[in-house]
């Protein structure tokens, strides 16, 4: 469900506000990634998100939207996305787990996510998570003004096609975000490019790709919520919120604003750019 139908423009400090709620969710999964090892429940995992959110003086944008259930999305190996953290789900040992966060700060939201290893996972899983992680970046550094949304829609597909056989979920895709947590533009992970609206200057999109190591098809299970692998194949999803600014795309729940992202890709320039935007 889309909470607005226009595609928001937010003033520079309608995007600091942007970047506090978007620092608490980057400082909350980077506790998270810490906490991941195995025995831990993912009903432990919600419970140490909940106390850093309210710690920050922050609100969990996912408690209770639209009726879910927790603080933060769980989705371990064949869950792709919208998993419900439960104290009888407990991580074991090659696991992978995929965390989705995000936060309100007065009334500005951040959403991110990060797919983890549990303890020592195979070559596979690990080339899976730098897979998605390396085409998120490619899609994050098309957000720029002047630039078409496919732009970054096909960035991301050309990434992750060119690291071999992956498949791309169609079904689920980034979003605007800003003064909601799901706005305009839908984000495809896939597509041509020069396609759908001009980036401007004061937008902001949550980019985020989900692949599996098998087939794309997804089913959803009966929670009504959590979205699985047809064939059981592991998920990979990585998610950053991006605002697009006069020097490039600003990487609001990146806490060094995306610069070490940006030049794992080869674009050292832009990361320097918005570097300064860093607080």
């Amino acid at each position: 469900m889309r909470a607005k139908s226009e595609i928001e423009i937010k003033t520079p400090e309608q995007i600091e506000a942007m970047r506090r709620a978007g620092l608490v969710v980057a400082r909350t999964l980077r506790v998270l990634r810490e906490a991941v090892k195995p025995g831990i429940s993912t009903a432990d995992l919600d419970e140490l998100a909940r106390r850093e959110i309210s710690g920050a003086g922050a609100t969990p944008s996912f408690l209770n939207y639209h009726g879910y259930p927790a603080v933060i999305c769980t989705s371990p190996n064949e869950v792709i996305v919208h998993g419900i953290p439960s104290p009888e789900t407990t991580l074991t040992d090659g696991d992978i787990i995929s965390i989705d966060c995000g936060a309100i700060v007065d009334g500005w939201h951040g959403d991110a996510a990060i797919t983890v290893g549990v303890g020592e996972i195979s070559p596979e899983l690990t080339r899976l998570l730098q897979v998605c992680e390396t085409a998120l970046w490619h899609g994050l550094a098309q957000v720029r003004a002047g630039n078409r949304l496919t732009d970054v829609s096909h960035a991301v597909e050309a990434s992750v096609r060119a690291a071999g056989p992956y498949g791309i979920i169609e079904e689920y895709v980034g979003h605007g975000i800003g003064s909601a947590m799901h706005m305009d533009p839908p984000v495809p992970n896939y597509g041509r490019p020069g396609r759908g609206p001009r980036l401007r200057e004061g937008m902001a999109l949550a980019v985020e790709p989900m692949i599996v190591l098998g087939e794309p098809e997804t089913a959803v299970l009966e929670d009504d919520w959590t979205v699985v692998s047809v064939d059981g194949s592991y998920a990979a999803h990585f998610e950053h919120t991006a605002a697009i600014t006069a020097d490039g795309p600003w990487v609001t729940t990146a806490e060094d604003g995306g610069e070490a992202g940006f030049a794992a890709i080869g674009q050292a320039a832009l990361g320097r750019a918005v570097a300064a935007h860093v607080s």
